[in-house]
Order: structure tokens, then C-alpha cells, then sequence
């Protein structure tokens, strides 16, 4: 993948400024204005969507991390001046009774479909999984949503080179016919920061931060 310098730049600057918790909701009526632009975060639970997020921002415990699935239960948002991120709840597996997690999707139905400063969905996928059918349908509600988004993949430090090859394939058989998807994943590792750059230097572009195409 082809990253301009002046794009590394660019990222790299975004996010060396500080980040702030801005507030957690629950409720659709509660949604902040959208004054700025947003980059919402999706992915299974245990995908690694904090931990990303922690390494973007160069925090330790910007979000929160955890070894139990289902964790984030709101969508929570983190302020960075010229952008906001949108740590969502995770899917396919919560601990928490089936109103609530009903009460999630509604919340994320809600957010995808009326958002309008929302310029991009990162959707993470474990590189050492691949997509799953949970991966699928919320794909399925991005392209009806006219959402676009851009898979990510996550952990890439923890699969053999053969394992990310097929991470790769797997990923692009997933997206290969569908129109709201960035036709190229960008692989992270957040324990050893590979991506990270690369991920920064998209969301510039992709904020308005940056005028220039990658």
C-alpha cells in the first residue's frame, strides 16, 4: 500500500495532540452535535478495538482493555480537536442479558444510519480469525447504510506469515463485491505499533485534516 510521506505526516501529527474522553451514551437522544468530523470503531468483542485505539493516541488507557469480551457497552467518544473517535460496542459475543445487547444494536443501527459527520467505519477483524458471519452482517448494515468503511486487521504480530496471507485473501474475497468497502485492509499490530502510521495517515485524509488522496 502506497502511503505518501507528507500523509505519515500528517497522521502522525493528527494524533500527537491530546485526546480527551468526551462521554459515553447509551440512548440515541443523547448523541453529542455533530460539529466534528467522526471515525466510529467496530469489531467483534476482544478484537482489539482498545488496545488500537490506546496505540493511536499514544495513551496507555485511553480505552480501556480487557480479557472479557463485550466490555464496551455504550458507544463511547474521544475527542482529538480536529476529529472524534468512536469506540462502538463489540459484537458477536456480551456478557449481558438480551434486552441490553438489543438495546446496543438499536443504539448502533440508529448511529450508523443517521450519523452525518460520520465519514468512516474502521472495522477491525483478527488477523488470526479472518471474517466471521457476525463480520458479514454488520458489513451487510454498513453497504445498506451507504456507510463507507475500511477493514483492519488486527494483531497481525500473532499469525505466521502464511496465517496473514490468508488473513489477507480471506478479507478480500469479504469486500470483494461490496461498494462501501476501501478496496485495501490496512494490517496493525498494537503491540508492536506496525500499521499504526499507515492507519493515522488514512484518518487524516479521511477527516479533512489532510487534502490529498492515498
Amino acid at each position: 500500500m502506497d502511503i505518501s510521506d507528507a500523509a505519515i505526516e500528517a497522521g502522525r501529527s493528527l494524533f500527537a495532540g491530546d485526546c480527551q474522553f468526551m462521554l459515553s451514551v447509551v440512548r440515541t437522544p443523547d448523541l453529542p452535535e455533530p460539529i466534528a468530523p467522526e471515525i466510529a470503531f467496530a469489531g467483534r468483542s476482544n478484537v482489539g478495538k482498545s488496545s488500537l485505539l490506546n496505540a493511536l493516541t499514544n495513551r496507555k488507557a485511553l480505552a480501556r482493555t480487557s480479557n472479557t469480551p463485550g466490555r464496551t457497552q455504550a458507544l463511547n467518544f474521544f475527542d482529538l480537536g480536529a476529529l472524534r473517535l468512536v469506540d462502538m460496542p463489540g459484537y458477536g459475543y456480551a456478557k449481558a442479558p438480551k434486552q441490553v445487547v438489543e438495546e446496543w444494536h438499536g443504539l448502533i443501527e440508529d448511529y450508523l444510519r443517521g450519523r452525518v459527520n460520520l465519514r468512516q467505519c474502521c472495522l477491525l477483524i483478527d488477523a488470526r480469525h479472518g471474517t466471521k458471519a457476525s463480520d458479514r452482517a454488520i458489513m451487510d448494515r454498513l453497504d445498506a447504510a451507504a456507510v463507507a468503511y475500511r477493514i483492519v486487521l488486527t494483531k497481525i504480530d500473532k499469525v505466521s506469515k502464511s496465517g496473514l496471507e490468508a488473513a489477507r485473501a480471506d478479507v478480500a474475497a469479504a469486500i470483494k463485491h461490496r461498494a462501501a468497502a476501501a478496496p485495501e485492509a490496512v494490517e496493525t499490530s498494537s503491540q508492536t505499533g506496525e500499521g499504526i502510521d499507515i492507519l493515522r495517515a488514512h484518518l487524516a485524509v479521511i477527516s479533512g485534516v489532510m487534502d490529498d488522496k492515498i
